[in-house]
Parts: C-alpha cells; structure tokens; sequence
C-alpha cells in the first residue's frame, strides 16, 4: 500500500476552502447571468424546442406537450434569480429565456404549481 498523497489535516483544510467558496461562485454566476443575450426565438434550438416568449402565443391545439399553466418560470430547466424576468435555462446554454416563455421541454419544477 502506498503513502497517502495528502494527511487528513490537509485534505480538511482544502475541503473547508473549497466549501466557503462556493457561495462565491453562486455570485459570479448570477453576475455573468445578468450579461446574457436574450434567446432569439428563430434560432434553430429554439425553433427546433418550440421556444417562444410568451406562452400566450403558443396555439394549444397544435401543441400537445403545452400544459394550463405552464411555462419557464415553473421549468425544473430554468435557473437564476428568483424575480429576474430573463433567466438562464439548462437547454439554451449561454442565454438567458423569458420567465413567461414556454418550450416543449417543459417538466414542472418539484414543489412549484400550476
């Protein structure tokens, strides 16, 4: 068996730094969020994810995926700020969706409703 490349001492220390850092990063990222283009709706993933920015221009009867009540900001795929109106989304990497907009890779958000 080999020597540990790290005593305890020091792998704790690195673990607390790593730990206390994180918030901080949580603030970057909300940071560089706010910098994000908006998603076009003729972009080809949009088109291709039937995103548009108002869920209200979505004809239900077209659309079978589309939900009462649904839309971005009760997305499991939305993330940022609570209260922000364009919010990054798991799906449009490097833009930002609005709250009100509405795509066909909708899934609720566990604990929000309808």
């Amino acid at each position: 068996m080999s020597a540990p490349r790290f005593d305890r001492r020091t792998l704790l220390k690195n673990a607390l730094v790593g730990l206390a850092a994180m918030p901080a990063a949580g603030l970057i990222r909300e940071a560089a969020a706010a910098d994000l283009p908006h998603v076009d709706e003729k972009d080809p993933l949009a088109v291709a994810m039937g995103y548009v920015h108002d869920v209200k221009k979505v004809d239900a009867s077209k659309v079978p995926q589309l939900k009462p009540g649904s839309k971005c900001s009760n997305c499991l795929q939305l993330t940022g700020k609570e209260g922000d109106e364009w919010r990054p989304c798991n799906l449009f990497a490097g833009k930002t969706v609005h709250v009100d907009g509405w795509c066909k890779a909708w899934v609720l958000k566990p604990g929000a409703k309808v």
